[in-house]
């Protein structure tokens, strides 16, 4: 049987592919594989990770078998908690992660891309919650990850109407960073993560933890830990060049190695 999930490498950048089209279905051998492949981004961290999928589109959403195999309600719960632990996973990751949907994205794709700390989504990207269709509510976090994004309101009309909006409108509600034309978008999406990836990535890790606190507790949070947050980046060798190359040469001309 294919892979359903690749990981390539491209020097300080990690390329995490969904590669089972046409429809790139969650299913029990995909989520195995996605979890091995996060696995591998824990115990060997790149500076950067982009994830993306083949085919003509992100994913048709979940295959409804995986649902219809579940017996009763605390078997279904082993299930959710094991789909909740892949964006969860995602969204703990010590470095920048990019989600780029080129096409059409459902229910789980959608919910890993808000696990990302940025979405690119090509022109003709369309996303959508699509669950009330068999009568259940998102599982793998989308719910509360796109209200964090957009707010409780929009949050409330994605899920409950059951449609699928497009990338201008998601850019407007403040969930999609970037919408980039559909010609050379997988270059373009490649390109914005390898910038990341380029990056001091240990202050890229230290502003996730920023946010991190932000969204649990807002700005009064926040400012309990950012001093030692920022603090403990004089202690990386990135900061200390840097600094070091701008009293030198001046502004941008620093290069980090994510030390």
């Amino acid at each position: 049987m294919a892979a359903s999930i690749r990981l390539d490498r491209e020097d300080d950048l990690a390329v995490l592919t969904i590669a089972s089209p046409p429809l790139n279905l969650y299913t029990a051998d995909l989520q195995a594989e996605l979890g091995e492949a996060i696995g591998e981004l824990e115990a060997t961290p790149p500076r950067a990770a982009l994830i993306r999928a083949e085919g003509k589109i992100v994913s048709g959403g979940v295959d409804v078998s995986l649902f219809d195999a579940q017996s009763s309600a605390a078997e279904a719960k082993v299930l959710f908690d094991e789909m909740l632990a892949i964006p969860d996973r995602i969204a703990a990751l010590p470095f920048p992660t990019v989600f780029a949907a080129h096409g059409l994205c459902l229910t789980w794709a959608f919910e890993v891309a808000v696990a990302c700390d940025l979405i690119l989504a090509s022109e003709k990207a369309k996303f959508g919650l699509v669950e009330r269709v068999v009568g259940l509510t998102p599982t793998m976090g989308g719910t509360q990850r796109l209200a964090a994004r957009a707010g409780v309101g929009r949050a409330k009309e994605f899920v409950m109407t059951g449609a699928t909006y497009d990338a201008a409108t998601l850019e407007r509600w403040n969930v999609v960073n970037r919408v980039l034309p559909v010609d050379g978008f997988d270059e373009a999406a490649r390109a914005f993560a390898t910038d990341l990836a380029q990056g001091p990535t240990k202050a890229h890790a230290a502003t996730k933890k920023v946010l991190e606190h932000y969204e649990h507790g807002g700005v009064a949070e926040a400012n309990e830990h950012i001093t030692t947050i920022a603090a403990g980046l004089f202690d990386t060798e990135d900061l200390r060049a840097a600094v070091k190359s701008f009293l030198a040469d001046g502004p941008g001309k620093a290069t980090f190695t994510g030390r």
